[in-house]
C-alpha cells in the first residue's frame, strides 16, 4: 500500500511502506524528481524533509534576490557561476535557496526555493547529462512551482508521517 499526497502538477510524493530503504517518488510542476533513484534510505530522508518542513513553518525562506528577474531567470542566474571557480559569495546566495537537498534520492535536481510571504516558489532543472539525453524535452528546461507555503509543508509532514509506518515495499 501507498500513500499518495498532493498534486503531481504541483507538487506530490507517493511513499511505499516504510523500512530501511523505501519507494519515494516526488513529482513538480508534473515531472517525475526521483526518476533516476527512487530507493530512499528512510532515517536520513525522513529527517531532511523534517528538517525542511519545520525550517519553512518557522517563516524561514527568502524572497526572490534579483529585482524584475522571473523565477525561471532567478535559477538560472544562480546556476550559471555555479562550480569549482565559483566565487564564494556566489556559493553563499545560491546556498541560501538551494531547496530539496534530500540525500541521493533527490540529488539528480538542482532546485532553489524562495519565498514570497505565505507562497513558495520552487524552481527545478534535472541536471545529469545522461538524463537530458533520455528526456530530451527536459533539457536546458526549468520548472517552476508554485504552491501555498502550507500546503507544502503538510505534504512533507505527511511523507516524514509515512515513513515512519511499517515495512517498506521493495519494488521501484
Amino acid at each position: 500500500m501507498s500513500v499518495v499526497l498532493g498534486n503531481r502538477l504541483g507538487f506530490a510524493a507517493e511513499v511505499g511502506r516504510p523500512g530501511p530503504l523505501c519507494r519515494v517518488d516526488l513529482w513538480a510542476a508534473g515531472k517525475w524528481l526521483t526518476c533516476d533513484d527512487n530507493m530512499a534510505y528512510v532515517p536520513q530522508f525522513r529527517r531532511d524533509v523534517l528538517d525542511a518542513a519545520a525550517w519553512l513553518r518557522s517563516g524561514k525562506g527568502s524572497p526572490l534576490p534579483f529585482a524584475g528577474l522571473s523565477a525561471e531567470a532567478t535559477h538560472r542566474r544562480l546556476t550559471q557561476r555555479a562550480g569549482d571557480d565559483e566565487p564564494e559569495a556566489d556559493r553563499q546566495l545560491r546556498g541560501r535557496f538551494q531547496a530539496l537537498l534530500w540525500g541521493p534520492t533527490t540529488d539528480n535536481v538542482t532546485a532553489y526555493l524562495f519565498r514570497d510571504k505565505d507562497h513558495l516558489v520552487i524552481t527545478l532543472e534535472f541536471w545529469r547529462e545522461e538524463h537530458r539525453r533520455s528526456h530530451p524535452e527536459d533539457a536546458g528546461a526549468v520548472f517552476v512551482v508554485e504552491i501555498p507555503a502550507e500546503v507544502f509543508v503538510g505534504i512533507l509532514e505527511g511523507i516524514a508521517a509515512a515513513l515512519s509506518a511499517g515495512p517498506c515495499e521493495s519494488r521501484s
